[in-house]
């Protein structure tokens, strides 16, 4: 299994739209109602291509085998008192893949980039009770707090969300 930038999603958009809709399809809180479909997936990863061209996000993916099996974006803060921060999101691991310790692997890479960056604050939310909070407290994140009835999940339910945050680099001023 490897993980790599990608700069572009061209010649990937198959396997990004599967993964999402695998994820959403079983109750991932990544922003999108169940059933998502082929033409709502597509026009995401294009919002993300925009994002990947404008130098305003970054995309990892992980490879097994030849599919992607796993994704997670950084969102670079373009205002000019947010510069020094980043955002996790869509951290994703395809269902047929996890427990292989790909969300860490995926999270490493973009920590590493973040640092190379020089961000020093990486924030991101979850969905409260969700496993991906026990990870992101193994990976050093703190939690600042809780937001009732934030996002529906994949189902329309409406849920709490959990807010994270990461000092990085040693928080150079």
């Amino acid at each position: 299994m490897n993980i790599i930038a990608l700069s572009s999603v061209d010649g990937y958009e198959n396997q990004l739209r599967e993964l999402l809709q695998d994820c959403v399809g079983r109750g991932a809180s990544v922003g999108f109602i169940a059933p998502i479909a082929q033409a709502e997936a597509n026009s995401y990863w294009q919002d993300v291509q925009g994002g990947l061209a404008n130098g305003t996000r970054k995309l990892w993916v992980a490879i097994e085998n030849g599919m992607v099996v796993g994704a997670v974006q950084l969102g670079l803060c373009s205002k000019a008192n947010g510069s020094h921060r980043g955002e996790v999101e869509k951290l994703m691991v395809h269902t047929s893949a996890r427990g292989k310790g790909i969300s860490k692997k995926l999270m490493a890479s973009l920590e590493e980039v973040a640092v190379s960056l020089e961000l020093l604050l990486l924030v991101l939310d979850t969905r409260l009770g969700d496993i991906a909070s026990t990870l992101y407290r193994q990976l050093g994140y703190t939690e600042a707090g809780q937001i009732p009835d934030f996002a529906r999940s994949s189902d329309g339910q409406l849920d709490a969300t959990v807010l994270f945050y990461k000092q990085i680099n040693g928080m150079k001023r």
